[in-house]
């Protein structure tokens, strides 16, 4: 008959009878919940995808005017204000001018004076020196004329005897000075001025032109007008002014008419060409923003900086005097777009090595699926084959520590 000592259970006994208790009801606990991962899920659909690059740029006017003093001087007066519209040769600015002014009245003196000694040379002479030419030329002409009737007087006599031969020799010498007298009138007549002359009188009209243009250059300087009908959108002077030469004293330009000059890294410009859209964005105004297109891709890479970019000209299609000059702006080029292709959020790609390959949820778990990609932009990546419209791809955990896996166990959320 057993006694009660042998009844009674061997504490290690019944220890490891607990611990095989617990390791069971754990495992069968685990076994229960095991792990059902939450994660983040997209379906694969139809899009369309563009693809787009950004960069800084600034923005220039294609068309402008800017106002330089051409010497030091005083802004005399200022005729228009900023973001008033002018119209081409209209005033904007004076300059100090006295002396300009009195300069160009000079020059225009010296250069009537030489118009004028032209004109004469080219008239054989003064109207008064014409006049007395002329008076000259008759007087001699009347003298020929009246040495030759004196002459054919004589000679008659002297057939007749009254006359002797001293006397008609006489007469003939007459008649020769008479003739060179006229020679010498009819030469100053039409020979009066050489080639020296002319030469002469030609670099003084030379001259007094030059003298001329000069000084209108300093007037027109002096008294700016706008070359072009635009609007003025800087003025970085006032009244009374001093100013040192070759500073800026006013902008004008056509500000429906602009461009941005951008740079993209070396890397990017491969991807650019002349044609593509061009979407454009102002931090100042950051519910707006303009459209154009790129009219000159890079030719070359600069130094820029720190950074090796491409200088890229882009137009503003859409500029309506809303878009000020000198500006930064971030512009963002398309370089492809395709349209209705199958497509899944970027982040659902996972490569290793050379092979792309998405989870996509089967029956509460993930099965790895190889793809093919075409197209990517910084969301989403165009899908040619391993996929359809149909299937339902994992993007992450809502676990940071999670990994995806084939055949995990999950389940979505939104």
């Amino acid at each position: 008959m057993p006694t009660t000592e042998t009844r009674r259970l061997n504490p290690y006994a019944l220890t490891g009878i607990i611990l095989a208790v617990v390791l069971l009801a754990f495992l069968g606990i685990r076994m229960l919940t095991r792990d059902i991962v939450e994660v983040r899920a997209a379906a694969v659909t139809h899009q369309n995808l563009l693809k787009a690059i950004s960069t800084n740029g600034r923005v220039e006017p294609i068309e402008e005017f800017q106002a330089h003093a051409q010497a030091p001087g005083v802004v005399s007066k200022i005729y228009v204000k900023v973001g008033q519209k002018v119209k081409k040769g209209e005033l904007l600015l004076r300059m100090e001018d006295a002396d300009v002014v009195s300069k160009l009245a000079t020059a225009k003196s010296s250069l009537a004076s030489a118009q004028s000694t032209a004109h004469d040379l080219a008239q054989g002479g003064t109207q008064e020196e014409r006049l007395a030419l002329a008076a000259d030329l008759s007087r001699a002409e009347h003298q020929k004329q009246q040495a030759d009737k004196d002459l054919a007087a004589l000679r008659q006599l002297q057939q007749r005897g009254a006359a002797s031969a001293s006397e008609v020799a006489s007469a003939e010498q007459r008649v020769q000075a008479a003739q060179i007298t006229l020679n010498s009138v009819q030469q100053r007549e039409t020979q009066r001025y050489g080639a020296s002359d002319r030469s002469k009188v030609q670099a003084q009209l030379a001259d007094a032109q030059a003298t001329v243009a000069a000084a209108r250059s300093s007037y027109n300087n002096a008294n700016i007008r706008s070359p072009l009908a635009g609007t003025v959108y800087s003025i970085p002077v006032t009244t009374y002014d001093y100013v040192d030469g070759g500073e800026t004293l006013m902008d004008v330009a056509d500000l429906n008419r602009l461009q941005v000059r951008a740079y993209f890294d070396e890397p990017e410009i491969g991807k650019l060409a002349v044609g593509q859209a061009v979407k454009i964005v102002w931090d100042a105004k950051p519910d707006q923003a303009w459209h154009g297109h790129i009219s000159r891709a890079p030719s070359t890479v600069i130094a820029y900086g720190t950074r090796n970019v491409g200088e890229c000209i882009i137009t503003v299609d859409d500029a309506r005097e809303d878009l000020l000059p000198n500006t930064n702006v971030t512009v963002t080029v398309t370089v492809s777009q395709r349209f209705n292709v199958l497509s899944v959020p970027r982040e659902a790609l996972h490569t290793e090595g050379v092979s792309d390959y998405v989870y996509r949820i089967v029956q509460g778990k993930l099965v790895r699926t190889p793809v093919q990609v075409g197209v990517l932009n910084l969301t989403r990546v165009e899908i040619l084959s391993g996929l359809t419209e149909k299937d339902t791809v994992a993007l992450n955990a809502t676990s940071s520590n999670r990994d995806l896996s084939n055949g995990l166990a999950v389940k979505i959320v939104e």
